[in-house]
């Protein structure tokens, strides 16, 4: 493969994007989030006891129903959970993800666009796969196909 000056101007210009968004306040905010609960214990607990039971729900929904610990496991796990997201550390940090994510879903929607309007970006948002961007499943009446 040759290098273009385009595809070196075009790789340049990738890198720089990368480090506005590196160097954003949105990633700074989710940083701060992720370091303050991987380094609080009570928040850390919280999360371990969740993922241990995890593994136990996992082998109870192999067998369902019938599985011995199936009301004990189904009804921790849920409480396990409950616990665990309404931990402020948690809450907070996946509140910085989701907006991570959102600025990363813009980013990738404006790019698939700027090649072609019939790239499809699948970002997992609603707001962004609606309408032509990920299909609509109208069987191409609509001219997205």
């Amino acid at each position: 493969m040759l290098a273009t000056l385009e595809r070196i101007e075009l790789l340049d210009q990738a890198d720089q994007l990368a480090k506005m968004v590196l160097e954003s306040e949105i990633v700074e905010h989710y940083q701060i989030c992720l370091y303050k609960m991987q380094n609080n214990k009570e928040t850390q607990r919280k999360i371990n006891r969740f993922v241990n039971l995890k593994e136990l729900y996992e082998e109870v929904q192999r067998f369902g129903k019938y599985h011995p610990d199936y009301k004990r496991v189904m009804t921790q796990i849920r409480e396990y959970k409950r616990e665990m997201d309404l931990d402020p550390l948690v809450a907070e940090f996946k509140l910085a993800e989701n907006d991570l994510q959102a600025i990363l879903d813009e980013i990738s929607m404006l790019i698939g666009g700027s090649v072609s309007k019939h790239i499809k970006v699948p970002t997992g948002n609603p707001f962004f796969d609606s309408g032509h961007g990920s299909g609509c499943g109208g069987g191409g009446s609509c001219g997205c196909g």
